[in-house]
């Protein structure tokens, strides 16, 4: 799970949910003006391999930088779990692994099934987020907004994906803890919530897409969209452009170094 999200976006689920605002029976809904919350999610991107983390990042991430400049950053947190689905349900939760009761990879052996490497019995994990559970979405929509999800889910099979935590629109989001479907990263993507694009599209590519055109057919109403990359996450599959970029840059790295020794 990435180590800058797992550090600063549960800090930032909390403060969108207090942001909801409430209503009495003497106030209008529409009296205060309720903010559209945008919310990203990165799967495995190392803390550092942003230039607000690290100014020297061998990668260039100028709209993730301009966002950290312009906003409040979170430095020194502690995540809810070191993997993956325990920090989704989390942030989708507000709760910590064990109350959710997923505390490991959703697909993961049951540590009942493993050899332990001490006498300690630890928590049985489950295999979905319980519908019970009160979601983010399901908090925004009960106040009248419209929601939407985008990408990585990996919380549980098909009657516990987002259309059934809270999302009106789930474009992607399954139990698969990557994009292990069709040409994978690219379309055809063999994922029955994201219908395929050209040949040869790139699955962030085509979720930001559609994560902005929902935004723009929801301008004039509270929204809230939250867009889930399944990158970094392997398998690693880059655009061609920015595979060749990155290639050039490395090797003319290599060169200053060689020659200057720097």
């Amino acid at each position: 799970m990435a180590h800058l999200i797992k550090n600063t976006l549960l800090s930032l689920t909390v403060l969108a949910s207090a942001s909801i605002p409430t209503t009495s029976a003497a106030e209008s809904p529409t009296a205060a003006k309720r903010p559209n919350i945008v919310f990203f999610l990165v799967d495995d991107l190392g803390y550092m391999d942003i230039g607000a983390n690290n100014p020297k990042s061998f990668y260039e991430t100028p709209n993730i930088d301009a966002l950290a400049k312009r906003g409040m950053r979170f430095i020194n947190a502690y995540a809810a779990c070191p993997v993956c689905s325990p920090t989704r349900a989390a942030i989708l939760t507000g709760k910590y692994p064990q109350r959710t009761g997923i505390t490991d990879y959703i697909g993961s052996p049951q540590p009942t099934d493993v050899k332990q490497p001490n006498k300690m019995i630890p928590a049985l994990n489950n295999d979905r987020l319980a519908l019970e559970e009160i979601t983010l979405a399901e908090a925004f929509k009960a106040q009248g907004y419209a929601t939407f999800f985008a990408g990585k889910w990996h919380l549980g099979p098909t009657d516990f994906w987002p259309e059934n935590q809270g999302f009106d629109i789930n474009m992607g989001g399954l139990d698969r803890g990557g994009p292990y479907g069709g040409n994978k990263y690219f379309s055809p993507y063999g994922n029955p919530r994201l219908s395929d694009g050209p040949p040869g599209e790139h699955l962030p590519d085509r979720l930001a897409t559609e994560t902005a055109k929902f935004i723009t057919a929801n301008r004039e109403k509270p929204f809230l969209a939250y867009l889930s990359f399944y990158s970094v996450h392997t398998p690693l599959m880059a655009r061609e452009d920015l595979q060749k970029k990155y290639e050039s840059k490395a090797k003319t790295l290599a060169a200053t170094e060689e020659k200057w020794g720097q």
